[in-house]
């Protein structure tokens, strides 16, 4: 029998716990449900979870500190369910790799369609990495190695470089479309993560700090060039290899 996806919930509020794993188990999910940072630490050290519920207003530890806790262990799909709705708190969290985020009070059955859309898209990306196909040799632009069997970025030296799973998707974008114009509206998506409604700005956030991770000493201007009112063109040629 397949196992169920596993889910950790963490949130503060124990209506909102218990309300997301009565209606998450009727709807075929295990879940576990922790109050707080600490909690969860410890549930994960114990437990192994497809995706986590993650509220950002936490006692103590706060969930962007959680997020980036999590994104250092394992690259876990995280969902993000806050009462703070403004789009820098959105930005904020989507830029450290959440998968989605939906703002309080929310419908539990908006929940479980977005729950169930990231779980199908990390499925999709697990089958992609361990395909072993043409579409996941590794590519080299301006002495840069992107190896996305293992999703790493090595910069001209050998040297690893940290990515997030949204920097990864962006500078994808850009080796995809070498030396063409990859305009604002096809990088939203990307830097949004989801159907969230989100300024350009997001965009042009994501951008700048992906570029500020491609700068390399010796390297004479810049990879990503900003095209004015249109978006931005990847300057180099893309080998796979």
């Amino acid at each position: 029998m397949e196992l169920r996806p596993h889910l950790l919930v963490v949130d503060d509020n124990q209506e909102i716990r218990t309300l997301l794993s009565r209606f998450m188990e009727k709807n075929g999910f295990r879940v576990t449900a922790v109050r707080d940072g600490r909690e969860a630490r410890y549930a994960w050290t114990y437990g192994a979870f497809h995706l986590v519920v993650l509220d950002l207003m936490l006692p103590g530890e706060n969930g962007l500190e959680i997020a980036r806790w999590l994104r250092d262990q394992q690259d876990v799909p995280i969902v993000i369910v806050s009462a703070m709705g403004d789009d820098a708190d959105r930005i904020a969290g989507l830029e450290l790799g959440a998968d989605d985020y939906i703002v309080k009070p929310f419908n539990p059955r908006e929940l479980l369609a977005r729950i169930c859309a990231v779980l199908r898209r990390a499925s999709e990306r697990q089958k992609n990495v361990t395909g072993g196909n043409r579409t996941e040799q590794p590519l080299r632009f301006a002495g840069w190695i992107l190896e996305r069997s293992q999703r790493r970025l090595l910069n001209p030296d050998g040297i690893g470089v940290p990515i997030t799973r949204g920097e990864y998707d962006l500078l994808l974008a850009f080796l995809e479309h070498p030396n063409r114009l990859v305009t604002r509206d096809m990088l939203h998506p990307l830097s949004r993560r989801d159907e969230t409604t989100l300024v350009d700005r997001a965009v042009d956030v994501a951008v700048s700090r992906l570029r500020r991770k491609l700068n390399h000493p010796g390297e004479q201007g810049q990879i990503i060039k900003t095209v004015r009112s249109g978006g931005y063109i990847l300057a180099a040629i893309v080998d796979r290899i």
